[in-house]
């Protein structure tokens, strides 16, 4: 079996736990493929968690949950310096924390104080984190997925721009479909059936296959056209009023470099994915949502017009020409 049928059995093995959510799924298999992080954002009960669990147990990783509280301490996540006694003598030792994993579910982040939350940003960006002057790597397979809830705001603290803008993709997972939430019904009716049986060992795709696919991404074509077609949608965002009157009400600030940067990633692997040894327009507008929805910074016109950011971003699609 290829490198690309495993990667696309690691996504069906991952349907078969979570159903309703195949968009979602799609998307976090390319960010694995991006080599970037996920923000999950929906109401309580949409699968969340189990997507993530459902991942990390079809991937031969480590898989490390932190659940964010409001008295949650930066050591808490990324460990620190303790004091070990031996029979040599005492001395100072690094006792990593519970970042140090594959794949790192960070449930309810945005409960933890800014404190706690930058205690992420050196990890998601360099893959490293430095206590006492001195780092530490982070694994070579190593992805933050991250969830938090819309809807509460008592107890919450908003996520610094700057860790948002380290989020590859940030992703809205919405209510299943009538037919997908019966299933869900007798997927979980049976789960509960089978409990305290013995269960099949999962499938798991090694590490390498990821490595090996990330590779293949790097290599997908892309045409100075479509460079261009990014660039420009990515200057749109910071200079509106040269497209649209609306644009230029919505929009207060838009995408930073790294936006553009992650728009060529995930394209690539929306290529590769489809089979693709070239980036066309259409992978470009197949990711744009997700990778912008969380980069652009609205005014108070559009949350008064209500006007959402994939909104603007449907305006920027119809306003930016494909270059050729």
């Amino acid at each position: 079996m290829n490198i690309h049928a495993q990667v696309i059995g690691l996504q069906a093995s991952v349907a078969e736990k979570v159903l309703g959510q195949a968009d979602t799924i799609a998307h976090i298999v390319l960010a694995l493929l991006a080599n970037g992080h996920v923000l999950l954002e929906s109401l309580p009960g949409l699968a969340k968690t189990r997507t993530v669990k459902a991942l990390a147990t079809h991937l031969d990783a480590q898989m490390r949950r932190i659940q964010f509280t409001p008295d949650l301490l930066p050591s808490d996540v990324t460990g620190g310096e303790i004091l070990q006694q031996s029979s040599e003598g005492n001395s100072i030792k690094f006792q990593p924390g519970p970042l140090f994993g594959n794949v790192i579910l960070a449930d309810e982040i945005n409960r933890a104080p800014a404190k706690v939350q930058a205690a992420l940003l050196e990890a998601m960006e360099e893959r490293q984190i430095t206590v006492a002057g001195r780092s530490y790597p982070m694994p070579g397979l190593f992805m933050v997925l991250a969830t938090q809830n819309p809807i509460e705001q008592e107890g919450t603290y908003p996520l610094p721009e700057a860790q948002m803008d380290r989020f590859l993709m940030k992703l809205q997972l919405d209510y299943p479909q009538p037919e997908d939430e019966a299933q869900v019904l007798r997927l979980v009716r049976g789960e509960d059936q089978a409990a305290g049986s013995a269960a099949p060992e999962p499938t798991r795709l090694a590490q390498e296959v990821i490595f090996a696919a990330r590779q293949e991404v790097a290599r997908v074509h892309v045409s100075p056209a479509i460079d261009r077609y990014l660039i420009d949608l990515i200057n749109a965002s910071r200079h509106p009023e040269a497209y649209d009157a609306d644009l230029r009400r919505w929009i207060r600030i838009g995408a930073s470099p790294r936006g553009g940067i992650s728009l060529d990633r995930v394209a690539r692997a929306h290529a590769w994915l489809n089979e693709q040894d070239f980036v066309s327009p259409d992978n470009v507008r197949a990711i744009v949502h997700p990778v912008l929805r969380h980069r652009l910074q609205l005014s108070y016109d559009a949350i008064s017009d209500g006007v959402g950011a994939d909104q603007v971003i449907d305006r920027l699609l119809d306003k930016v020409a494909i270059a050729t």
